[in-house]
C-alpha cells in the first residue's frame, strides 16, 4: 500500500509541474506578443509610422494600458505567488491532500 501512495505522490507532483511549466511558457508567449506589440505601439506614437492592417491600427494609448495591466498582473502571479506560496509550502500541501485520501480509502 505504502509504493501505491508514494506512486500516487509523484503523480501529484508531475501534475503540478506540468501545470506550473505550462502556466511559465504562456507567460512567455504574452510576454513576447506584449513586446511585439509595444515596439508597434511606439512606432505608432513616437515615430509616426501609420499601420493600416486589421489589428494593428486600432493599438492606441487606452488598449496598452489596459494590456500593460493584464501584463503585470500575470507576472506578479507568476512569480511573486511563489515568495508567499513557495515549493515547500505546496508540497506539504499535496501530502496532506493525499494524506486524507489515503486515510479515506482505508476504511472504504
Amino acid at each position: 500500500m505504502e509504493t501505491n501512495y508514494n506512486g500516487s505522490y509523484e503523480s501529484e507532483l508531475q501534475k503540478i509541474a506540468a501545470k506550473k511549466v505550462a502556466k511559465l511558457k504562456s507567460f512567455y508567449s504574452h510576454a513576447l506578443i506584449y513586446a511585439a506589440g509595444l515596439i508597434l505601439y511606439v512606432l505608432n506614437v513616437y515615430f509616426e509610422v501609420k499601420f493600416n492592417f486589421f489589428p494593428i491600427k486600432y493599438i492606441n494609448g487606452f488598449v496598452m494600458c489596459i494590456w500593460t495591466t493584464a501584463f503585470l498582473i500575470q507576472a506578479v502571479e507568476q512569480f511573486a505567488s511563489c515568495t508567499f506560496f513557495g515549493e515547500e509550502w505546496e508540497q506539504r500541501k499535496v501530502k496532506s491532500i493525499l494524506e486524507k485520501e489515503r486515510k479515506n480509502q482505508k476504511w472504504e
